[in-house]
């Protein structure tokens, strides 16, 4: 049943961080990866920071942070490839 609730979050997270990145969504699938990456990436960073979340608004909220994070990571290297064109 867990497994289900993360992906659920994952989607969702992933939806909620390409809206706040790039103002749309990119796809179930991406989305669901981005979550979930970004759920991990949130986790860790949330625990270098000594923050502790608990709950499933909790998990939303470190995931969409990470996935936020996650994005923002893509873009230098995108904006970087461009920059040197």
């Amino acid at each position: 049943m867990y497994f289900l609730w993360y992906i659920i979050i994952g989607i969702v997270a992933g939806f909620i961080a390409g809206k706040l990145m790039r103002g749309g969504g990119f796809g179930l699938l991406v989305n669901l990866l981005v979550g979930v990456v970004g759920g991990v990436l949130g986790g860790w960073v949330f625990g270098l920071l000594g923050i502790a979340t608990t709950g499933l608004l909790g998990s939303l909220i470190t995931s969409t942070v990470g996935a936020v994070v996650l994005l923002w990571i893509v873009s230098l290297f995108n904006n970087r490839k461009r920059i040197e064109i």
